[in-house]
This record gives structure tokens, sequence and C-alpha cells, in this order.
């Protein structure tokens, strides 16, 4: 993976929110929580400063405001890091933007074990969990730059309010320009009917390399990539187990209450079969480099991997 282009997802979100505006939707306005910088709607900022609100170090009035600025017209992108947007701001995301289902899109930045040095009280890894519980809500995490820049567009077009998950780390570039990324609709990157891996956001990219440790010891995997939380591709899911009969969920989020857990729920209602969880095992994460810690962590090709084996033994 060493030759291959690496974009931090965040960058992309900085970047379409300013085509966007180039392109002429004039009515999309971008808040910020002191963090401009970081989440990149900087770039914004720059090109368009009377479209750009700084609300300061108060998450929750940020959301107060998106939300009043949704019911005169305008289609507010709320961007801060993920522990504030969805932690610090829950409540009002809850009751001023959930509960009125009004046109707000939080673009939440710097989420889960990635962020690095930042360390526990910033690596949110209980996110998804969270905006799964609001009614509504769709969740978006994509794994890879073309995947985040189209998800940004997919959020514009839909009426009502998005969760745009991004990351603080440079992850491969996995798509093409010829991709296309639709709400809904999870992608089978390989095929294979001994396995599937069902993986979202970075954990995309491990997933792959995954796969190709199990081809060279006779298991073929299927990768998929899940990059919409809620409302989840339940046919892809359905199909996933009928065909394979094992399923490993992988994350860079707690596995409680995210992608595994929402894979495991449709998994009990309609085919019963293996679902093991790849993420962040009921732990706060700590301090230290990126790369260093996802492995630490378990969040790593191998570790998907020997969780792959564990579930096809598991095969009726």
């Amino acid at each position: 993976m060493a030759d291959v282009k690496k974009i931090a997802t965040r960058e992309s979100y900085g970047n379409t929110l300013k085509e966007l505006a180039a392109e002429g939707h004039d009515d999309l306005v971008v808040l910020d929580a002191d963090l401009a910088a970081a989440t990149k709607t900087g770039m914004f900022r720059k090109a368009y400063p009377d479209r750009h609100f700084d609300c300061g170090i108060a998450e929750g009035n940020m959301m107060g405001v998106a939300a009043g600025l949704s019911t005169m017209g305008y289609v507010p992108f709320v961007s801060s890091f993920a522990m504030f947007a969805a932690g610090r701001a829950f409540e009002q995301v809850r009751n001023s933007i959930g509960y009125p289902h009004l046109n707000v899109k939080i673009g939440a930045t710097h989420a889960g074990i990635s962020v690095g040095e930042d360390g526990a009280t910033h690596q949110c890894c209980e996110d998804i969990a969270l905006m799964r519980t609001i009614p509504g809500m769709t969740i978006l995490n994509p794994a890879d730059d073309t995947e985040a820049r189209q998800a940004v567009r997919a959020a514009l077009e839909i009426d009502g309010p998005v969760y745009l998950r991004f990351g603080r780390l440079a992850v491969p570039v996995l798509f093409g320009e010829d991709y296309r990324f639709e709400i809904g609709k999870a992608v089978r990157m390989t095929e294979g009917d001994d396995v599937a891996i069902i993986a979202t956001g970075l954990m995309v990219g491990e997933a792959l390399s995954a796969a190709e440790i199990l081809k060279n010891e006779g298991i073929a995997a299927r990768v998929i990539d899940m990059a919409t939380i809620k409302p989840i591709d339940r046919d892809c899911i359905v199909r996933a187990a009928k065909e394979t009969g094992a399923i490993v969920t992988a994350e860079e989020h707690s596995i409680i209450g995210g992608l595994g857990g929402a894979v495991a729920e449709v998994v009990c209602e309609t085919v019963p079969v293996p679902v093991l969880r790849v993420g962040v095992n009921d732990t706060f994460g700590k301090s230290g480099p990126a790369l260093e810690l996802l492995p630490l962590f378990g969040l790593s090709a191998a570790h998907i991997a020997e969780t792959a084996r564990e579930a096809v033994r598991r095969k009726s």
C-alpha cells in the first residue's frame, strides 16, 4: 500500500464544501466551533467568508443556530470533532434537529482511535451508536477520498438530518473517479463465499488487505463496504449471510451500537449465522501515533483475518 495515494477524509469534506458553493449552491452555509483549521472548513471560509460562521467552543449552541438557519431556507453543514458534535451536543442534535427532522448536515471529523495523540478524551468511538438512536438520522461513514466527496454531495441532495463521519488520518484512495456512491447501498469490493467481511470507514482498506491474507490460505472472503450505517443495506447483509454463512464486521468504533450491532440486528431477524465483530472492545482509547494505536486496538488486517478464520470455523 506504500505507493497508494492517501488522503484524509476531513480534507475531502473541506474541498467538497468549497466546490459545492462554487457550483452555485447559494443556500449552503458552514458553521464551526473554533476548529476550522482542523475540520478543514477553513477552505470554505477562505473562499466564502460571509457564509462561514465560527460559533466558538459552544457546540450545543452551534446546533441550535444551524437548526434555525435551516428553517429559513439555508442548508447548514455543522462541523466539529465527533466527540463534540455527537457527544457534547447530543441533546441539541436530538431535540433541535432530529425531532423536527430539519435539513441540517453534521460534518464530524476526528472520529475514532486514529485521532492519535489527542488521546482518549478526543477519540470518539461512540458517535455512531449515539446517532443511530435518533429517528430519521442518516449516517454516512465513507472509506476514502472519493467516497467522502460523493457522500457530502449525497447529503446535500436529501432532505433531513445527516451525520457524516470523517477521519484525521490520511487513508488509501480505494475508488476510481467512475465510482458512484448511493445512500443506503453497500458496495461489494471482492467476491467470496467462505466468509463476508462487512467494513466501514478506514477499516475497508484493512478488510481488503485481510482478504488477500485469507486468499493465500484458501479462504475466499467477500469484502463489503458499508458506508451507510443508517439506513443500512439489509438486502446486502441478508444475501451475504445466506451465501457465505459467516460474517465479520470491522469498524473504527465501539463494537457496541455501531456497524457490528446494526449488522447483528439484521442477521438475528433474518438469517441467523455467526457474526463476529472487530472494533474497539468496550474500552477508552489512549494517546499515541495513530498507526501504532490501530493495531494495538485490533483495528488491523491481521486481526480481521484472524477473526474471519474463527467465523469460518463456527459455521454449521
